[in-house]
């Protein structure tokens, strides 16, 4: 039998996609969608000093766990801060992402051919 899992563990998937849609669409509702998510993650996972997995998010009252994984600064939460970013520079024309989120040049080699 298959079983749900109803926990959160910072995990960036879903405001990457949001991202990557918003860059391509310019739909607001990425950014709005986007807003919600991190107002969850404070409400819901913010701890004393950092933030935490929440063991169940079908109970509001559940406390976030002492567990925060390295992927949740390196790529969720730079995703939601490009997200909201309005100024950004990182476009897909001249940009891609490594799998921590981090956003690479691309360098095209010149074509020398008209040249000769």
């Amino acid at each position: 039998s298959s079983r749900q899992k109803n926990e959160y563990i910072l995990r960036p998937e879903t405001v990457e996609t949001f991202y990557i849609l918003h860059k391509i669409t310019g739909d607001p509702i990425y950014r709005q969608w986007g807003w919600e998510i991190f107002q969850s993650i404070e409400k819901y996972c913010k701890t004393d000093i950092a933030y935490g997995k929440y063991g169940n998010v079908m109970n509001v009252n559940y406390k976030p766990q002492d567990s925060m994984e390295s992927f949740f600064t390196a790529e969720t939460l730079k995703y939601l801060y490009l997200l909201m970013d309005p100024d950004s520079e990182v476009d897909f024309e001249d940009h891609v992402f490594n799998t921590e989120a981090h956003p690479l040049n691309i360098h095209r080699k010149e074509d020398n051919s008209a040249a000769q």
